[in-house]
């Protein structure tokens, strides 16, 4: 089968690029004929046919209009299946794996900068949700979401799971590569330490979780902060609530698993996210997890077993969640660790190619009747 992917490159793996790569790599392997089309940047990839888009110098507006009707062009030279996961058109499947920008602005509660930006987004999402044939959320919330905001049928909208790497982030990193990676970070050895990974720290919630780090009531606690941002505002708002000297800061990396392996439990109380990649790498990590309730990661959180599931604006909910993990830790770390590994062992990348053949050969085939 000839498939076509539409996808912003993966140089640098970011959840979202993390995602695609896994999911590319795993259809090769499952020996799909396939072509990528993505906007400078993306490298190659080893049994790929890379079709890089150009992209000329415009404003964010005007990439997200050209995007939109390149791939128009792309789609009509008669693959079996063309599969984009962004906003763009004339595609059989949509992957909504950032969820819905209408979503997005709702779970801001207040007006937003950038209209006319917002406003062309808001217009192509409608479009795709009205004329894509088949849409793939990542998240049983996702799901709902789609078929609230956009009137769209359940029949046309499939939850597919994002998978994870079970080598790369595995529970043996603790043994290999946590010691250094707490000495690189400075961390103590007697000190408790919650993980926060994600790029768009406003969206993902790091101000809860540094106000939840001030009411632990644990000076000897730390919180590591991986992700790419402004780092600017939050360290000012960690000085104000005292634990400037609690927070680390490592940016953007790409040795994610080392952090996961150096940290006692993982906290992302997202204002919205469609599925966080972060909550299956933690826990296939042995990590237990502070996960947000409006976020569809926690739909694979067991609240005592694997983590637990907060109100993520209640900075009290979300540092009673690490006290909670900090103390199993202390008590039952090693079985919480099982627990976490095993919730996230049936999250392959195979599992996900196999949940997308039965949409291509529907695809495919709705496409032979026309022809």
């Amino acid at each position: 089968m000839k498939l076509l992917i539409v996808a912003r490159p993966f140089v640098f793996h970011g959840g979202v690029e993390r995602a695609t790569a896994g999911l590319v790599n795993a259809l090769v392997e499952h020996g799909y004929e396939l072509h990528l089309a993505s906007p400078p940047g993306q490298g190659p990839v080893d049994g790929v046919v890379l079709h890089r888009l150009p992209m000329p110098p415009l404003t964010a507006t005007a990439r997200a209009l050209w995007l939109a009707g390149a791939t128009r062009l792309l789609a009509a030279r008669g693959w079996d299946v063309v599969q984009s996961h962004e906003r763009t058109l004339g595609q059989d499947i949509y992957r909504a794996g950032e969820g819905c920008h209408r979503g997005y602005l709702l779970s801001r509660g207040r007006p937003s900068g950038r209209r006319l930006y917002h406003r062309v987004l808001l217009a192509l999402e409608r479009r795709v949700f009205a004329q894509t044939p088949r849409i793939v959320a990542i998240s049983c919330a996702g799901k709902r979401e789609i078929e609230t905001l956009y009137d769209v049928s359940p029949g046309r909208v499939t939850v597919i799971y994002n998978g994870v790497d079970l080598q790369r982030f595995h529970p043996a990193n603790r043994r290999t590569l946590r010691a250094a990676a707490r000495t690189e970070a400075g961390l103590a050895a007697e000190a408790w330490t919650a993980l926060f990974v994600g790029s768009g720290f406003e969206r993902k919630g790091l101000a809860t979780a540094i106000e939840a780090m001030a009411l632990l009531g644990d000076p000897k606690s730390r919180l590591v902060v991986v992700g790419k941002g402004d780092a600017g505002p939050y360290r000012a708002l960690a000085a104000r609530h005292g634990v400037a000297e609690r927070v680390i800061w490592l940016g953007p990396r790409a040795d994610v698993e080392r952090w996961y392996a150096a940290a006692d439990a993982g906290v992302l109380p997202s204002r919205y996210e469609p599925f966080g990649n972060v909550h299956l790498e933690a826990l296939a990590s042995g990590l237990p997890i502070v996960a947000s309730a409006i976020a569809g990661g926690s739909e694979v959180v067991r609240a005592g077993l694997n983590g637990v599931i907060v109100d993520p604006r209640d900075p009290c909910a979300v540092a009673a969640g690490l006290a909670e993990l900090r103390q199993r830790g202390s008590h039952g770390g090693a079985e919480m660790a099982e627990a976490a590994r095993a919730s996230a062992e049936p999250f392959t990348y195979a599992a996900q190619v196999a949940a997308f053949a039965p949409l291509y050969a529907e695809c495919a085939g709705a496409k032979a009747k026309l022809s």
